[in-house]
């Protein structure tokens, strides 16, 4: 944590910053190790503080690592005021633009009179970019827990069972394995739903000759899978296997592309290429993938609008899909680690087309 901390410092003094205020706590997880769910972070130049309150006072002895530990009588805003090292005149201090409110800013504006608010963007992020070891254990233990859950739904996937029964059985199932927690709300989606991509598991019954879109996570430590399998209800028509195998294609091909160096954006196009040319170039509306760690959408974003270039060490989804409204859907997605010459799939759950 301490090594995470000194990188922050150096990239707070190239931003000619003093300091840099955290509350999004992701990040706070990030640099220090606390997993609940109220704290602030100041990091200066040499130093830092961390703020909760009575509430955790055990879990920070046991979780908070490399800084200074202060627990709130009263709000923590308030409480950051009393520290003496922001009370230094036109101290600048930045802080996330993307995450604190304008009503927070407001108060500490008028707590911390002396300091220059200074906003700010990507810092924190540009360091979780790329995993350390520890941190590709973690989603690698997370999808070890989504394969073994996907194996075991399968066996209550059959016609008559609802969307929300099958999400509560994996999810459940997915707890009983070590996961914390899902690492969002579970997907499932059959028949016509499944040309839905966010389609959150519904009271929809199961039809023989659906397909059915899992797409779901476990949380290990923190840190998130993020897998999805589409299997079919019955025998699959000769369409559902054109538009499953088509989409299979673009996904291994998109695996066998991927490496450091290649941009993302040039990483979707190379997928995205195999779906146009197969017809459905037009059933392919969202992004190939996204980063993932302790956030389940974390950069860098693989998509035609990303400016972004993969780096060793990245983790990310690779998930092409076609979507027929009225019809149905497929989506195939794993999580793969990035290296300098290819890169690594941690998700091994069964990608053929599983015909139930």
């Amino acid at each position: 944590m301490k090594d995470r901390i000194r990188k922050l410092q150096k990239l707070i003094k190239t931003e000619n910053l003093d300091a840099l205020l955290i509350n999004e706590l992701p990040q706070i997880r990030y640099l220090c190790g606390y997993s609940g769910s109220n704290a602030l972070l100041i990091v200066l130049a040499s130093d830092a503080y961390f703020l909760t309150d009575f509430r955790y006072k055990t879990q920070v002895v046991r979780e908070v690592r490399g800084v200074r530990k202060i627990l709130a009588e009263r709000d923590l805003l308030s409480t950051l005021a009393d520290t003496k090292k922001l009370t230094r005149k036109n101290l600048k201090v930045g802080y996330l633009d993307d995450y604190l409110t304008t009503r927070n800013l407001t108060m500490l504006k008028y707590q911390i009179t002396t300091a220059i608010w200074v906003p700010t963007r990507g810092l924190v992020e540009s360091l979780m970019v790329v995993k350390d070891k520890s941190e590709i254990e973690n989603i690698t233990a997370a999808a070890a827990i989504s394969d073994t859950g996907f194996d075991r739904i399968l066996q209550i996937i059959k016609p008559g069972v609802r969307e929300n029964e099958v999400a509560a059985e994996l999810e459940y199932q997915m707890k009983m394995l070590g996961s914390e927690k899902p690492a969002f709300d579970t997907i499932v989606a059959s028949g016509h739903r499944s040309a839905m991509p966010h389609g959150i598991a519904s009271k929809k019954k199961v039809r023989k000759g659906d397909f059915v879109t899992l797409d779901f996570g476990a949380i290990v430590n923190g840190y998130a899978s993020d897998i999805t399998r589409t299997i079919v209800v019955g025998k699959a028509t000769a369409r559902q296997k054109r538009i499953y195998n088509l989409v299979k294609r673009a996904q291994r091909a998109g695996i066998r592309k991927a490496r450091g160096g290649l941009a993302a954006a040039a990483l979707d196009k190379h997928v995205r290429d195999i779906i146009k040319r197969g017809g459905y170039g037009k059933n392919f509306g969202h992004g190939l993938g996204h980063g993932l760690g302790l956030l389940v959408h974390d950069f860098p974003r693989l998509s035609p609008l990303s400016d972004e270039t993969l780096a060793a060490g990245n983790v990310v989804t690779i998930e092409p899909g076609i979507y027929i409204e009225g019809w149905g859907g497929v989506r195939i997605e794993d999580d793969v680690v990035i290296t300098k010459t290819g890169c690594h799939v941690l998700t091994k759950a069964d990608k053929s087309l599983i015909e139930l």
